[in-house]
């Protein structure tokens, strides 16, 4: 449990904060627990696994899908500030399909008990709706990864992540191995070596061990545009 200070501090980042009753306030405060997760940890197995709502206070989380075959598919990444409700997904109806996260870096969130969450959000339509909204903001995440997949070149699908990446940096440069991208992307790989090969042969980017670094914007981004 955290104190009522702490729990404020972190909490009230949440739309329905101020919405709430003394008593809802403090239930929630109650029912909202530090956890630590190390490098590797799966933090969530599935629908059966119904662990409460993460808010990401440090680290990174990645929500990915798992075939039959064990094949996985990464769905989104979480990082800090992030709220995940997918984790709770017993307290959503809508949800039925199984989204596993792990933790892809030393990660500390905050866990609010699914139960209480599910019982305040029934009480109050301000919690209802911010389960409901970012459960929805996820699913867009989710429909995103699967237009890539399906509908876009391997270039492309290379070119936007990158973007995006060095977009959340601040940086030029990724530090990321070529398993680690593919696994992001959903693909194999070989792929990813085969086209980051051929964007250091077009002077897009430069090569090193466990780094890319961009070195021609205008080019990468071209590649994001061409239809």
């Amino acid at each position: 449990m955290l104190q009522n200070e702490s729990c404020e501090t972190y909490l009230k980042q949440c739309a329905f904060w101020e919405h709430l009753d003394e008593k809802q306030k403090q239930q929630l405060c109650e029912n909202t627990f530090p956890a630590h997760y190390p490098k590797g940890t799966t933090v969530h197995g599935g629908n059966a696994d119904c662990i409460g709502v993460l808010l990401v206070k440090q680290g990174q989380l990645r929500t990915y899908m798992l075939s039959e075959e064990g094949r996985d598919v990464t769905l989104y990444r979480l990082f800090p500030g992030d709220t995940c409700i997918l984790s709770a997904s017993c307290v959503l109806d809508a949800i039925t399909f199984d989204v596993f996260i792990d933790a892809e870096e030393d990660t500390d969130v905050l866990l609010i008990n699914s139960s209480v969450f599910h019982q305040i959000a029934e009480e109050n339509i301000y919690v209802k709706c911010f389960g409901y909204e970012l459960a929805t903001t996820r699913f867009s995440d989710v429909m995103w990864a699967m237009q890539q997949i399906l509908f876009m070149g391997a270039d492309k699908r290379l070119a936007i992540f990158l973007w995006d990446e060095i977009a959340k940096t601040g940086s030029d440069s990724i530090k990321m191995t070529h398993e680690q991208i593919a696994r992001y992307m959903g693909s194999a790989r070989e792929v990813v070596s085969r086209m980051l090969k051929y964007f250091a042969g077009e002077g897009i980017v430069a090569l090193s061990r466990g780094e890319i670094r961009i070195v021609d914007k205008e080019k990468l981004q071209k590649l994001i545009y061409e239809t």
